[in-house]
């Protein structure tokens, strides 16, 4: 056996049972997506050593005292930025508690006085805090930026002598996020906007409430969007009841847009109007109505809401996108190198992709605290990745990992953030992982487009493309401006419900097909009989990537179900049957 001094950590997950009972599956599911995407990742990043789990805790040993403190303040603090948008009865939370003191080693288990004092003081801990001993105390007190406070000697069970405890103030700490000192000063400049109360012309006061209702909403969900900065509504609504002049009220309160609209019943419908306005031009960047059949009234807010809220993002960005075109690259701030990238990204070519890299990059160095452009930086890696743009797949694979876990640990809720996250895991097959981030992305932001249609993908990919179809035609719904490839998500998703005719009408919205969607559709055709058809797509697959052929292709797909890999083979086949003996065949 081995005896030495170390620093112990003890975990404990907080009302472990009781959430065990209401949902087994879905608490160990993200149980286990904490441990791998948190917690793990902070011990190792601390260099601590992992000695025991059990289902709900785990002891860690720690060589520095204030390593372990490190690693505690960052899980409990992002485990907090977690747990904001999760309902209380449903949060995952733990208690922590560190010890300083001797260890015995025996099997890969560890025993003494120093472990036993560890578990005690970690179930006297707040949930979601973390208590230590005054020997822990005593090694940080003047390290750390940390507050820490007494809470006197207390007895623990079969422990004879009493422990000094204190807690630590994670409200006041600032380790997290700036531990190497590198996110001190954010300088990334959003585009902020404001949202004036919508104006109730109906002649009836209580529509009032209608009109307000729909205000407050609308920022609320605009909030959720991380790449804006939205004026709070305390601000917006001075000016309830004001005739306002477009560019005072932009300049006193900050903003670079400016929304205003109104509210108008007529008989049994209600007809919202909508205006997005470009507050340094007073120019009228967007504007649509929204007419509905006053059956419930909540009903059509949320309706309206969604759609407006869908729709701006994408204006304020087109409108962005614009002043980028008139500014010279040299004198970019991280937003719009961010905003370039994403721009070149969507193009989908190996030279935008590399431009797009460059500009990131760029993003990234200017404001390392940048949350939303280290995550976008791991999308355009993956798009490299997946289309194989890169010579070292596996260091590329390492970029993108390291990339998320930075924009992870500095903001867990950009809706972003997790949408990238879940296709970079669809990508490399781990669809459980895949879900549970889809599904933290649509709780962050019900009504981001993007995220939308991802969850009907993700649908389509685990089998279950019919609610699938639903998830991509609401993201439509949601931003009539949607981009193309939405086509091409709904023509994927009605193929794998084996609905042909449907599948071809959408992937024939596309002004171009690449070589996958030529194929979907030959398979389609090949499912259909129609020869000449099948035939002629397959050999336009063939002319866009000569060296195709249908086992290759079928591995990039990321079917849970091998009935739906099957059923892609079978429409291959069957078109590629048509085509002349001299194509290759299928394997």
């Amino acid at each position: 056996m081995e005896q030495r001094l170390a620093a112990i950590l003890a975990a404990d997950m907080a009302g472990y049972s009781r959430l065990m009972e209401i949902d087994e599956a879905g608490t160990l599911a993200r149980l286990k997506t904490h441990r791998i995407e948190l917690m793990d990742p902070a011990i190792a990043k601390n260099k601590g050593h992992i000695i025991k789990t059990t289902g709900d805790g785990m002891l860690v040993e720690f060589q520095s005292v204030s390593d372990a403190v490190k690693c505690a303040v960052e899980i409990q603090q992002r485990m907090k930025r977690r747990n904001s948008d999760v309902p209380q009865d449903r949060r995952i939370e733990f208690r922590i508690g560190i010890n300083l003191g001797d260890i015995i080693f025996d099997e890969q288990d560890i025993f003494g006085d120093g472990v036993n004092i560890a578990s005690r003081i970690e179930q006297l801990a707040d949930v979601g805090g973390v208590c230590i001993t005054a020997a822990v105390a005593t090694q940080i007190v003047d390290r750390l930026e940390v507050a820490i406070e007494d809470l006197g000697e207390k007895t623990l069970k079969n422990i004879s002598r009493p422990v000094h405890l204190f807690r630590l103030g994670l409200e006041a700490s600032t380790l997290p996020a700036r531990l190497d000192g590198s996110d001190a000063n954010r300088s990334v400049a959003k585009p902020s906007i404001v949202v004036l109360p919508f104006i109730n012309m109906s002649g009836d006061p209580d529509q009032e409430f209608f009109a307000d209702g729909l205000t407050e909403d609308i920022i609320t969900e605009l909030s959720r969007r991380h790449e804006l900065f939205v004026i709070s509504r305390n601000s917006s609504f001075v000016y309830k009841n004001r005739a306002v002049n477009v560019r005072e009220v932009a300049e006193k309160l900050g903003a670079q847009y400016l929304v205003e609209g109104s509210v108008r019943k007529i008989g049994d419908r209600v007809r919202v109007t909508v205006q997005l306005i470009d507050a340094i031009s007073d120019a009228h960047i967007w504007a649509d109505k929204y007419d509905r059949k006053l059956d419930d009234i909540f009903a059509i807010q949320d309706e309206v809401t969604g759609a407006i809220v869908a729709t701006l993002p994408g204006r304020v960005e087109a409108a962005q996108r614009d002043q980028l075109a008139r500014t010279k690259p040299a004198n970019m701030a991280a937003y719009e190198c961010a905003l370039a990238a994403k721009v070149l990204h969507h193009k989908g070519t190996v030279s935008d992709n590399q431009q797009a890299q460059l500009l990131i990059d760029r993003a990234v160095a200017l404001d390392p605290g940048y949350a939303h452009a280290h995550a976008w930086r791991a999308c355009i890696l993956g798009q490299a990745w997946v289309n194989g743009w890169c010579e070292d797949k596996d260091a590329v694979w390492d970029e993108i990992v390291a990339a998320l876990d930075r924009a992870l640990a500095l903001d867990d809720n950009d809706a972003d953030v997790h949408r990238i996250l879940a296709a970079v895991n669809v990508n490399n097959n781990a669809l459980t992982t895949a879900r549970y981030h889809q599904e933290r992305a649509l709780c962050l932001n019900p009504n981001y487009d993007l995220v939308v249609v991802q969850q009907g993908e993700l649908l389509t990919w685990l089998g279950r493309p019919e609610e699938g179809i639903e998830w991509i035609r609401k993201a439509m719904r949601l931003n009539p401006h949607h981009p193309e490839r939405f086509w091409s998500h709904l023509g994927k998703s009605h193929f794998a419900a084996h609905q042909y005719g449907e599948a071809i009408e959408a992937f024939m919205h596309l002004s171009v097909m690449d070589h996958v969607q030529h194929a979907f559709v030959a398979a389609c055709y090949g499912w259909l009989g129609d020869e000449i058809a099948a035939t002629g797509h397959l050999e336009k697959v063939r002319t866009l990537a000569p060296q195709f052929d249908i086992p290759s292709f079928l591995a990039t797909m990321h079917y849970a179900q091998e009935s739906d890999v099957q059923h892609l083979r079978e429409g291959l086949v069957k078109a590629e049957n048509n085509c002349d003996d001299t194509s290759p065949k299928a394997v």
